[in-house]
């Protein structure tokens, strides 16, 4: 890549375009690609020749029914960084009896039978810590992986903030690969300890206090990361 071309993505990155519908498959098989190694991601889905299908399958289903119509995804043309945000209250998905009927087989079809208690217990530890008072919840933070490196990870993490700090919010997340540790501490997170279940990969929960101007309306609940 020339340096032209590297400033071209991050230019994109900087003003990123909120996804809609039609960029569910794309994105799902950007995410399946970035988080084919991450750690946690590794030891909680199914192993074998339907491991790809799987990992597809499961970020296109919680990009349709969960983050996507929350309108808080974000992607960095030519779809190849994205960012994708709960904002604060709202429930993730779109609730009901059959909702969490999906969400059950879209779970079992990532892990396997092999692995499903193993994402069970991730699961429930992630529950179990995920704080009660509002914030924007950053659940996946993804860059192509031949593009890692480049600093688009920064770059559209950066960006979003900006609309976090607008709305006054505090921000969430738990970071599933220690590589990425630096990234989120230069962006204000502060490490809230390790919440992984027994056996399980490193999993830090990290929080960022709310700051900026709007922060009497984001503890309010302002919803859109927006300029």
């Amino acid at each position: 890549m020339n340096p032209a071309q590297r400033q071209q993505l991050l230019h994109a990155a900087r003003a990123p375009r909120r996804a809609g519908a039609q960029d569910a498959p794309h994105l799902a098989r950007l995410l399946a690609a970035a988080f084919r190694t991450d750690p946690v991601m590794d030891f909680i889905a199914r192993t074998g020749m339907r491991r790809e299908a799987a990992l597809e399958h499961f970020f296109d289903n919680l990009l349709r029914e969960m983050a996507i119509p929350l309108a808080e995804v974000w992607l960095s043309d030519p779809a190849v960084a994205c960012a994708v945000w709960l904002p604060p209250g709202r429930p993730a998905g779109r609730g009901g009896f059959m909702a969490q009927l999906r969400l059950l087989s879209m779970f079992g079809r990532l892990c396997g039978p092999a692995r499903l208690a193993r994402g069970r217990a991730v699961a429930r530890a992630m529950r179990a810590h995920h704080p009660q008072q509002p914030h924007y919840y950053l659940a996946f933070l993804a860059v192509a992986p031949r593009l890692q490196g480049v600093g688009l990870g920064t770059t559209l993490l950066e960006a979003t903030l900006k609309g976090v700090d607008a709305a006054g919010g505090a921000a969430y997340l738990e970071n599933s690969n220690p590589r990425n540790t630096q990234l989120y501490l230069r962006a204000g997170f502060v490490d809230r300890g390790d919440i992984a279940p027994k056996g399980a990969p490193s999993l830090q929960a990290m929080w960022r206090t709310a700051r900026g101007a709007g922060e009497e309306r984001g503890a309010q609940g302002s919803s859109s990361l927006s300029q």
